[in-house]
């Protein structure tokens, strides 16, 4: 298998629309997670400006565990009740937070996170783990972030179907 990046070019809607094309090309075919987590995270931190930290926490049954990702070393485990993943985990909404060292619990696993978008990845009942994306930039993510990225989580999902 051959791919190449593409540039995203237009509005943000519309890059997010080229991501997940290019996304969909990327996973297709493919159902291991790993591989499929491994490689969205490498596509996402390397398509989108200003992130630190892009990658996949997996639930194993009690907690989140760190899965493939792109940025400086991660904190292993997370458990359900503190921090954003474990939040977005725990409720089953994307958590979108302008600054972490105002949500309560924050976990600092990178020190130059000042921003966090973290959509939970849930196939029908069962929580799979959550998509966490970081940024040193305050307030870094939007509602077109927040649709653009929920819709390349939905991507993964589909692919471990």
């Amino acid at each position: 298998m051959s791919f190449a990046s593409i540039p995203l070019t237009g509005d943000k809607p519309e890059q997010y629309r080229q991501l997940l094309e290019q996304a969909r090309g990327l996973l297709g075919g493919e159902r291991d997670r790993i591989a499929n987590a491994a490689n969205l995270s490498a596509l996402v931190y390397h398509a989108l400006p200003d992130l630190n930290w892009v990658g996949f926490y997996f639930y194993d049954g009690r907690e989140l565990v760190v899965g493939p990702f792109q940025g400086l070393p991660a904190c292993v485990r997370i458990p359900l009740d503190r921090g954003v993943c474990g939040a977005a985990a725990r409720t089953r909404t994307t958590q979108r937070v302008p600054d972490v060292h105002a949500f309560p619990g924050h976990i600092a696993c990178d020190a130059a996170s000042r921003s966090e978008l973290v959509v939970p990845l849930v196939d029908g009942d069962a929580l799979v783990g959550v998509f966490d994306l970081d940024s040193p930039v305050p307030d870094r993510f939007d509602e077109d972030d927040q649709r653009g990225l929920e819709a390349i989580a939905a991507a993964f999902l589909d692919s471990l179907r």
